[in-house]
């Protein structure tokens, strides 16, 4: 246990990963000296943190310890064999990961909301610490995504309320366990339970595992809210302590909800409990699963004292995650949208909702396959039934793919046959050059172009609309009006 009254100096190895930067942030935030180091520091993180005046070394070396830090926070990323945490582990300075620290610091004597699930932790986390926010508390919380109420993805908070998006990887390379098993649940939602991280977990009983391991850490007077859309949901929450509140679409729920309308602006839905209405909503979100990460934040919010109108003032203002099926582009009248999918129920239901979003327009749908999972021919086969609501369909060479064996590899081109098998137009593009040079080409007014990784897939984000714009002699960017 670390004394932290005595820490004053806090140094972070693989400081520009997204949760590390923004636990930095709250260091900061809170009077810690903060120094970091990372392989080559890259925006947007590096960015955030040069703002803050917090120094990154941009290499890992012994030498980043010269300033004897108090304590050090080593990130995942880092492999046992990096030569700054074996000074460290050598020096006798303590250290922690990043969830061990994230509990001690924050987490303990506050009510911790944890939000995890194979899908959508990210968003259903952003929209309950927003609606908190909104309501007039003041929670603290870290989560995957940027929120684009407040330009970040982290809030200290006052004593209280604590949201935090509970991941199943793992901790360190000195604590193989998930991450989630740090955070000490008084309230949770499990979203969803699937086979993913296939460079962690064997199989799906190893993922259930992690998944009943978290489950029976919530006290008996605790909260869940648990999607029973998944069957692999359904048999986990037998393990609960505390009585289950259930919620989905297509099972017999305790919650439940339908769409009303959808369209480029949102939808509006209702929520359900034992089929009775019990809220009326609107939302800038659009699609089936986001309606199950909002039906499970109003079952949470309402269960820890928010009123209805509450909720629905905070639904309505709610804006987004960066990342999450975000318009980052209109050029010539193509939008383009970015996502983070990269599991293949993500990749169909975030195509599902783009539908929804803009229901008579040519949907192309450009995948990178760059997570553990995705590079792993795991889903090969079912990739290809995820993508079968998209026009136009393009695969990009697999991310890095020298560290995946060639017998285990996803195939790019097998996705391609795969789908014009079953009638799509689909091509296997090698480079972000050969995926821009199509799109440009063969791109009309009133096509919409998602764009699906959990990286920055070279730069297409910029590439491919000042390219678009070129081609049809459009200024770009956009010069913005007085």
């Amino acid at each position: 246990m670390i004394q932290w009254e005595s820490v004053k100096h806090v140094h972070m190895l693989g400081i520009c990963g997204t949760a590390m930067g923004a636990f930095a942030g709250m260091l900061h935030e809170l009077g810690y000296r903060v120094t970091g180091s990372d392989s080559h520091p890259y925006p947007p993180m590096s960015t955030q943190l040069h703002a803050l005046g917090i120094k990154v070394f941009p290499e890992y070396s012994a030498a980043n310890l010269d300033e004897k830090p108090d304590l050090v926070i080593i990130g995942n990323v880092i492999r046992r064999d990096n030569p700054e945490a074996r000074a460290v582990i050598e020096s006798g300075v303590p250290y922690l990961s990043l969830p061990a620290a994230l509990s001690e610091r924050f987490l303990k004597g506050n009510h911790s909301i944890v939000i995890t699930g194979t899908h959508g932790k990210t968003t259903t986390a952003a929209i309950c610490a927003w609606c908190l926010v909104h309501a007039g508390f003041d929670p603290g919380f870290l989560v995957g995504g940027e929120l684009r109420n407040l330009g970040k993805n982290y809030r200290c908070g006052k004593q209280g309320y604590f949201v935090i998006e509970g991941d199943e990887y793992d901790t360190a390379f000195f604590d193989k366990g998930p991450k989630f098993l740090h955070y000490r649940p008084q309230s949770a939602v499990v979203t969803s339970v699937e086979f993913d991280h296939a460079d962690i977990y064997r199989n799906i009983e190893h993922v259930k595992a992690a998944f009943r391991q978290f489950i029976q850490l919530l006290p008996p007077d605790g909260l869940l809210a648990a999607c029973a859309d998944y069957e692999h949901v359904r048999s986990l929450i037998q393990f609960s302590k505390t009585t289950p509140h259930t919620y989905g679409l297509k099972s017999e729920c305790d919650y439940s909800g339908y769409i009303e309308e959808t369209g480029p602006e949102g939808m509006r839905f209702v929520v359900t409990q034992g089929g009775a209405p019990i809220g009326n909503f609107t939302t800038s979100l659009v699609g089936k699963h986001n309606l199950l990460n909002l039906i499970a934040v109003t079952i949470l919010l309402s269960r820890l004292g928010l009123t209805s109108e509450q909720i629905a003032e905070g639904f309505a203002t709610f804006q987004g995650v960066r990342r999450r099926q975000e318009v980052f582009a209109e050029v010539g009248g193509i939008t383009l949208v970015d996502d983070f999918a990269h599991h293949p129920t993500a990749v169909q239901l975030t195509i599902d909702a783009i539908r929804m979003r803009f229901p008579d327009r040519r949907l192309w749908a450009v995948f990178e396959p760059r997570s553990a999972t995705s590079r792993r021919n795991v889903f090969q086969d079912r990739f290809a039934g995820a993508f079968v609501g998209a026009n136009q369909v393009i695969v990009a060479d697999v991310y890095r793919p020298d560290q995946v064996a060639e017998e285990e590899r996803f195939s790019p081109q097998l996705l391609a046959e795969a789908l014009q098998g079953r009638g799509v137009d689909a091509r296997a593009l090698p480079s972000v050059d050969d995926i821009i040079d199509k799109l440009v080409r063969e791109a009309v007014e009133g096509d919409v172009i998602l764009i699906m990784s959990n990286g920055g897939f070279d730069g297409i984000y910029e590439r491919l609309p000042a390219a678009l714009a070129e081609a049809r002699g459009i200024e770009w960017p956009p010069t913005r009006k007085r």
